[in-house]
């Protein structure tokens, strides 16, 4: 291939990259300077159970404390390339939510399994070792491609090919076996699992939609078992939904009540789940079908019903015609 034709698309590979982006990755660039050449602020920044009750403030600042050389570069590489592409498609204000209430809800649970630990092995190895990284974050977006992208296959090396929905499955195996053999790497690992948890947790129940004021991602290709094999599926259902009561039992509650369109306190005609499932059985889909037989992953069921709630709403008065043409394009 000609150089010239070359230049746009390397242009474009190391450009395009956010404002958000940039600034973050400049955060954990001087994150890692500064406990360089201030080793003490560790004990300040990163989180250390011990300090954690005097110093809160470190439930916050760990994510952003790189205190390798290595896991700075990866970081800031994942980041900007990641936030690429998730960025654009949340908006940076969710985007920047995501990577808010993540990081925070993996120190608190980073937090409370050192002092755990602690607690079952009397390892006081678990209250004084400092933990930070933004690699729980990066786990997170991982669980943000798997939703958005879940069958958009990904070249590994440029030998292996993989879904992109099974990559956070695959880096989360990968984490464990390596841990084993690693010592080192092991101090890793809670951020990683809690970071994957963490992010599913927000995308699957708490992330907004701005075209619909919906929250969460109710479907089942988005269930807590799809990042297992489906041998496994038949039995961490019934412990996942036992775990969704606990904890996210009004989330689920509003999640069903949103589940059909209701106007005036009656559901829409056809709008209930039952008529839904019958119909699909016995009505042929109304969107395109693959050559394998798979309908596409955006259907247009899911559009009208997304604009209809919009109409009920009051958040459009008028559908815009480029809408109208994608929704009754032959």
């Amino acid at each position: 291939m000609d150089p010239v034709n070359r230049t746009p698309q390397s242009r474009s590979f190391f450009s395009g990259y956010t404002r958000l982006c940039k600034g973050l990755a400049l955060v954990l660039v001087a994150g890692h300077a500064l406990l360089q050449l201030f080793p003490f602020t560790v004990s300040y920044l990163a989180l250390i159970p011990t300090r954690t009750i005097p110093f809160a403030w470190n439930l916050v600042t760990s994510g952003y404390m790189e205190q390798t050389l290595p896991g700075v570069i990866i970081s800031v590489v994942g980041l900007l390339f990641i936030g690429k592409f998730l960025e654009p498609l949340w908006g940076s204000r969710e985007f920047f939510r995501f990577i808010v209430v993540v990081n925070f809800l993996i120190s608190i649970c980073i937090f409370v399994t050192a002092i755990a630990l602690y607690y079952i092995t009397t390892e006081e190895s678990y209250l004084y070792t400092p933990v930070s990284g933004f690699h729980g974050i990066l786990a997170g977006f991982l669980v943000g491609i798997k939703q958005l992208m879940p069958d958009h296959e990904l070249s590994l090396f440029f030998l292996l090919k993989i879904r992109a929905k099974w990559i956070p499955t695959l880096i989360a195996t990968v984490s464990v076996a390596v841990s084993f053999f690693v010592p080192e790497s092991a101090s890793y690992l809670p951020t990683v699992l809690f970071g994957f948890y963490m992010g599913w947790l927000y995308l699957r129940y708490f992330q907004t939609k701005p075209e619909t004021g919906l929250k969460g991602d109710p479907s089942d290709e988005f269930s807590f078992s799809s990042f297992f094999p489906q041998f496994l599926r038949p039995i961490l259902d019934p412990v996942a939904s036992l775990f969704d009561k606990m904890l996210c039992g009004k989330r689920l509650h509003k999640l069903s009540e949103s589940s059909s369109l209701v106007l005036k306190g009656n559901p829409l005609p056809g709008s209930d789940p039952i008529d839904a499932s019958r119909r699909s059985n016995t009505c042929p889909p109304l969107w395109p079908v693959t050559e394998n037989g798979e309908q596409e992953h955006w259907s247009r069921g899911w559009q009208m019903r997304e604009l209809m709630l919009l109409l009920l709403m009051g958040r459009r008065k008028v559908l815009p015609m480029e809408m109208l043409q994608k929704l009754f394009r032959k």
